[in-house]
């Protein structure tokens, strides 16, 4: 059953997946058995040697996604391959259908998502069952071309010749037929009154006419006619159907209106001639492919951006001496020098010198970072006013910046699912179309005032052309285009549409607590030396008894002392006091560092400090007394602290009318005290790991759409149960895999950026597809003539065409002022 079973009308389709992760038969019997369970799948063959799963299933009844997240529940691997391909011929969005249609039919495609304005497919598939030639032999047999994009810096000029080929070519005949229109209009409406021209007959004027109009027909509108021979050659229509059976139309009549003139004067029709209309037209719709492919070509500018930005040679050291190569020739752990000023040229680590770091185009931060013996450096950032070395730890496809324009690509090229809707509308649209022209024409032809065959024709080619499956196929791509574009340049990573546009409806924000509100690590917050102490005398021997010790908040005791240039002392006999503290002695008498119960064990009196220690203990802190010698030196508070822009960053959610909670580990009072601080209303404290998904889910039980905000890493399982998983990112450490929102910088207020963006995106989608299907509602019946009954209204086919070919490039050129979205602050 290889190939499709069409049974009962329903189609059975065969997937092959890989697997991974099974050790014995078991597996293989587990996953089968769980396999035959999905209701539309007909059989399952897991076969435990070769690690593959044979499926048929029923199309339409279940999906591959439902098998992959079925072996991935089981605690196995559902391995499917995943390419991206260019396409060529496409124009609107009944091509998008075609295409998307011819690649879903065949056997082991699991998922296609094709993107007309980057004209580019991404598709899931088993290798086992579908090579590139068969896709390519699929698509070719539609009318198209599968072609397999080339990669790195070829792939960027390849792709820039084209489109520049393509407007070049649009250029040269958008100027050949608007000043050949412009010649046969104005010879059509003013001839009989021009000098030399007014002396012809009418037959040698429209002779005259029709040789200017035949080269914009079948020259400038040759593309037109090759689109829709390709398109009826499968039985379909698209939009060139339109614009060719539009433009022939007024075009096959003016040429029986000029040599055989007696068919038209007989049947009582004034003799006239449409050259103007159809040479017009023509013009008017190169002139909107021309300004659409200029303006797509606009919507990846973020991407250039970047990729410009990368430095094309460095300084490597090798065998004492200095060479400049070009970036490709870099080899993993080779020291390149970096003089200031200089772009750095491939990710690594600084082995020499020091420097700050303008890393804005990578965190969309303005302030420089500071950088040192061991910091990880980003390719493509730009070093300040030090020189350095650095060992070179990523390149080619596995730097960051490489990483960060594929997931912007496959961002762009992925589909939101309001499209869903565009593209159910424009696969009957042209049909659909073509069925309103044929009545126009006939009711004209049959109830029309006289002469009734030229209104007839006149509202037909207009009914054709103003129609507009463009501005459908474009009114989603675009705007997501330049939405997750515009986040790149952010610091904002959007993995697609579909992100998008759940982000943009988002009720609640849950953030962790430890590593995103916070710092993730403890300091000293406060010293408090009692009886007319210094700091320095609480400080020193604190840190002098933590320099032996191994526990977590030890070395926020040893930075604070560092901090302050304290010189540490050499303890003797210490030891550690699980629960309670260390006990060590320093010059001969005892050094204790710890909890109450500890300092009371020694008789020692803290009422004086209890109610200070208590209010410490309130804010979330955890209190730790010094003891020397029997006397109470002082108190050290040690906690957590909170990110500077958190505060800021829970406000402006709060402002933007969603809730805000924060999700932790931590005791409640350690939790509620954070909570106070950032303005936090909503806290979950002592939740485990494991159960944080747990609180994620309840909450979309309430009908609520969630975003988690996290690490991206402990905070996994609920990253995954959200709606939208946000992952702060750690400068060059960006977690790409386990979000669908990264935020590469550690400023907390681009959750809110982020999302503001994901809400205009989305507006503006909806702009464009309100304007182009009300452009489609009321244009198509104004062509076909419905207001003529009543304020004698028709709509020229000349105008028409202009508003269809505008329709397109107002559609885009709506999606590109997203590129002027700032971000607020």
């Amino acid at each position: 059953m290889d190939d499709k079973d069409v049974k009962n009308g329903e189609t059975t389709k065969r997937v092959v997946i890989n697997l991974g992760g099974m050790s014995c038969a078991t597996c293989a019997a587990k996953v089968e058995k769980a396999l035959s369970a999905i209701p539309g799948v007909t059989t399952a063959s897991v076969n435990f040697a070769s690690e593959k799963a044979s499926v048929d299933y029923k199309k339409g009844e279940t999906a591959v996604a439902e098998m992959v997240s079925t072996i991935e529940d089981l605690g196995y691997e559902a391995r499917l391959s995943k390419a991206t391909y260019e396409v060529e011929g496409m124009t609107c969005a009944s091509c998008v259908m075609r295409v998307e249609k011819a690649l879903a039919d065949l056997d082991g495609v699991t998922a296609v998502e094709v993107n007309l304005a980057t004209e580019r497919v991404t598709v899931t598939y088993s290798p086992e069952q579908v090579s590139f030639i068969e896709m390519a032999i699929a698509v070719e047999a539609a009318g198209y071309k599968l072609f397999q994009p080339a990669e790195g810096e070829e792939a960027r000029d390849i792709e820039r010749r084209r489109r520049e080929r393509e407007l070049n070519r649009l250029r040269r005949w958008l100027i050949y037929s608007a000043s050949s229109a412009v010649v046969i209009a104005g010879l059509s409406m003013l001839g009989m009154h021009i000098p030399g021209i007014k002396s012809l007959s009418e037959r040698t004027l429209f002779t005259i006419l029709f040789i200017l109009a035949t080269p914009v027909q079948f020259g400038a509108g040759f593309n037109f006619y090759r689109g829709a021979y390709k398109s009826a050659r499968h039985g379909t229509t698209d939009m060139n159907t339109l614009i060719a059976v539009g433009t022939t139309a007024a075009y096959a009549y003016s040429v029986v209106a000029t040599f055989f003139p007696g068919f038209v004067t007989t049947t009582g029709l004034k003799l006239a001639v449409y050259y103007d209309a159809s040479a017009t037209i023509i013009a008017l719709i190169l002139l909107g492919k021309y300004l659409e492919a200029r303006a797509k070509g606009r919507t990846s500018e973020a991407i250039r951006r970047l990729l410009d930005l990368q430095a094309r040679t460095a300084r490597v050291l090798r065998e004492g001496k200095e060479l400049e190569v070009p970036i490709e020739e870099v080899r993993l752990g080779d020291l390149v020098r970096v003089r200031p000023g200089e772009k750095i040229p491939l990710d690594g680590i600084l082995k020499e010198g020091r420097s700050s770091v303008d890393e804005s185009m990578l965190t969309g931060e303005s302030i420089p970072v500071e950088k040192g013996p061991g910091d990880e450096v980003t390719g493509a950032t730009i070093n300040g006013t030090g020189g350095f070395i650095l060992e070179v730890t990523r390149i080619g496809e596995d730097t960051v910046l490489a990483q960060i324009v594929r997931l912007v690509e496959e961002a762009q090229g992925s589909k939101a699912p309001i499209q869903r809707l565009a593209d159910k509308v424009a696969s009957v649209f042209v049909p659909v179309v073509m069925a309103i022209a044929a009545v126009t024409f006939l009711g004209w032809l049959l109830a029309g005032p006289a002469p009734a065959f030229n209104f007839a024709l006149l509202n037909m080619v207009a009914v054709l052309v103003i129609a507009c499956p463009c501005a459908l196929g474009l009114a989603t791509p675009t705007a997501i285009m330049v939405g997750t574009g515009k986040g790149a340049e952010l610091g904002i990573l959007i993995k697609g549409g579909e992100v998008l546009e759940r982000a943009g409806k988002l009720d609640v924000v849950i953030f962790d607590k430890t590593g995103t509100l916070t710092w993730g690590k403890p300091v000293v917050t406060d010293v408090l030396p009692l009886n007319g102490k210094e700091r320095k005398d609480v400080l020193m021997p604190a840190a002098s008894i933590e320099s032996g010790s191994e526990h977590p908040l030890a070395e926020s005791i040893l930075q604070a002392a560092e901090a302050e240039g304290i010189a540490l002392r050499q303890v003797q006999d210490f030891r550690a006091l699980p629960g309670k503290g260390v006990v060590a002695s320093l010059d001969g008498k005892e050094l204790k560092l710890g909890n109450a119960a500890l300092i009371e064990e020694d008789g020692v009196d803290i009422s004086a400090v209890e109610s200070r220690a208590e209010e410490l203990s309130r804010q979330g802190k955890t209190v730790i007394y010094v003891l020397y010698g029997g006397e109470l030196l002082g108190l050290l508070a040690v906690a957590d602290t909170v990110k500077p822009m958190a505060v800021e960053a829970v406000s402006e959610l709060k402002q933007m009318g969603i809730e805000v909670a924060m999700i932790s580990g931590d005791r409640r009072s350690t939790a509620e005290a954070i909570a106070r601080q950032i303005g936090m209303d909503t806290v979950f404290a002592e939740v485990l790991p494991a159960d944080k998904a747990v609180e994620v889910a309840r909450l979309q039980a309430q009908g609520k759409v969630v975003a988690m905000v996290g690490d991206g890493i402990n905070d996994a399982p609920a990253l995954a149960r959200a709606d939208i998983g946000i992952a702060i990112g750690t400068g060059t450490d960006v977690a790409l895999e386990a979000s669908d929102i990264t935020l590469i910088s550690e400023d907390l207020t681009r959750v809110a950026t982020a999302i503001r963006l994901s809400r205009k995106t989305l507006r503006t989608i909806k702009q464009n597809l309100f304007w182009a299907f009300v452009y489609n509602v009321i244009g198509i019946p104004i062509a076909a003539g419905v207001l003529y009954p009543i304020w004698a209204v028709l709509l020229n086919p000349i105008y028409a065409a202009a508003a269809m070919a505008f329709s397109s490039v107002s559609v885009v050129s709506n999606s590109l002022r997203l590129r002027g979205f700032r971000d607020e602050r």
